[in-house]
């Protein structure tokens, strides 16, 4: 016996710059997820036996409601712009929304102009992991979380967020402001924070038209010197895609368990040698390609599994899911005017001429060793890297190779950069060898705060405002 329930994901036709007419399904305020997306039609679950005779009516008579926006607060604000890079691409008004968190003393500082920290990752209702009220002593703690084996998992979230409220308005805490960033578009919750040809110019839009945007509202410096990135996992990655391909308008990034930086590692697939994207070939035999472990290297599922799951969600990289948006932001624009595949969805056979489109555009380590003559002097000091070395979908194997090349082009990374893995420690490790990492991934802001600071000082030019937020 199943539950069976009917979901109705809305598409919307748009009609695009180049002349292509799609079929997509919009943001509406949720950040992309069909689930929960406003106006999407659903059923009341239905009980069925396989194999019973008969037709299974299912009833569309529920809708998802609106979503409701996030209010301002005292620390806390909300901006939404309307891009013009965007809206040109897509043919329609096309948004950027950000939540800021304002420093300590904002209003008692008005002479004080403040260094930008840029917090990437998914999409976030609000600003994630502040909270000005400790939690409730009397909160329920019965609640159980596999991946991390313990109990009062939500308490322990909530008590995080407002030990970093204690933080953020101590004494003795770097005033800058952090910003994370709404830009959920048609295929995904974001968009990886760069240019693409299925997508358009996030990568432009987000650096020359929104993060100007805040500064001035908000009192930036508004320097590359007084700009940092960091993130975990899509937020990893496109924290050092962000430095890569913008060396000069960001002072350093630090990317923890970032999506695969080297398509060599892309996840368990070479993209540019193995054949197919779902098996290893030999001989006599193929074994099917893992694509998710536990820290003992149990593995739970294949890359296969994942692709096919993301084929009934959705076809032409629709499916709102991890490997479907790698492809709709790497790949280049296919016959049909949707993101041409990297590898057949039901097969795994990989398309060569996709991957060299994709190596030559989003491979992060290869265009940084093509480039290093180039962007290699507005790097220099500026990378870091955290991965743990049992990173549940196997992102510490990209990073390896990312550090082979750094080594190669930087005499003591510790002197510069670092990278540097966690022992044991699964995915959203942060760099933390002191902490488990249910507790060391929510503590992005503190971690790297602090870093940020050692850097502006180290790097800020001579006549710099290092001393109006220094209060």
């Amino acid at each position: 016996e199943y539950f069976a329930q009917a979901v109705l994901h809305r598409y919307e036709t748009f009609k695009l710059k180049d002349g292509r007419v799609l079929k997509l399904p919009p943001d509406r305020g949720e950040g992309q997820n069909w689930r929960t997306a406003p106006g999407n039609f659903y059923s009341v679950p239905v009980k069925v036996t396989v194999g019973q005779r008969g037709e299974i009516k299912v009833n569309l008579t529920r809708a998802n409601p609106p979503i409701e926006p996030p209010k301002n607060t005292k620390y806390v604000k909300h901006v939404r712009i309307q891009s013009k890079l965007l809206s040109e691409f897509w043919g329609r008004p096309m948004y950027l929304g950000t939540h800021v968190l304002l420093p300590e003393g904002f209003d008692a500082h008005p002479e004080a102009r403040y260094p930008l920290c840029v917090f990437h990752g998914h999409f976030p209702a609000d600003f994630d992991g502040f909270r000005t009220e400790p939690p409730d002593p009397k909160m329920d703690t019965t609640d159980y979380i596999e991946r991390f084996k313990i109990y009062g998992y939500k308490k322990r979230v909530q008590q995080e967020a407002y030990d970093f409220y204690k933080t953020w308005t101590g004494p003795n805490f770097p005033r800058m402001l952090i910003i994370e960033i709404q830009h959920a578009n048609p295929y995904y919750d974001d968009s990886y924070a760069v240019n693409s040809a299925n997508l358009g110019s996030y990568g432009d839009a987000i650096t020359y038209e929104l993060i100007p945007y805040i500064e001035q509202q908000f009192r930036g410096i508004g320097q590359g010197w007084a700009r940092f990135l960091y993130g975990g996992s899509t937020g990893g990655w496109e924290a050092l895609a962000a430095q890569v391909f913008y060396p000069g308008q960001y002072g350093g990034c630090f990317a923890a368990c970032p999506d695969p930086i080297d398509f060599r590692a892309y996840t368990t697939v070479n993209l540019y040698k193995d054949r197919n994207a779902y098996y290893t070939e030999g001989a006599f035999k193929r074994v099917p390609k893992p694509g998710h472990r536990d820290y003992l290297g149990h593995v739970s599922t294949t890359v296969e599994a994942m692709n096919h799951l993301e084929l009934v969600l959705g076809t032409h990289s629709r499916s709102g899911g991890q490997w479907d948006i790698w492809e709709a932001v790497y790949s280049p624009v296919g016959p049909d005017g949707y993101p041409k595949r990297i590898f057949d969805k039901t097969t795994g056979d990989i398309d060569s001429t996709v991957a060299n489109y994709w190596r030559n555009n989003y491979d992060l380590t290869h265009i940084m060793q093509r480039d290093w003559v180039k962007i290699g002097p507005k790097l220099e000091g500026k990378i870091n890297i955290y991965c743990g070395d049992m990173d549940n979908f196997y992102l510490n194997n990209a990073v390896y190779l990312a550090e082979d090349f750094l080594k190669t082009k930087t005499k003591n990374m510790q002197a510069g950069g670092e990278v540097t893995y966690g022992d044991r420690a699964e995915h959203c490790w942060n760099g933390d060898p002191t902490q488990p990492n249910y507790i060391s991934r929510l503590r992005y802001n503190t971690m790297y705060v602090p870093k940020i600071l050692k850097l502006i000082e180290k790097n800020a030019p001579k006549g710099a405002d290092v001393k109006s937020w220094r209060y």
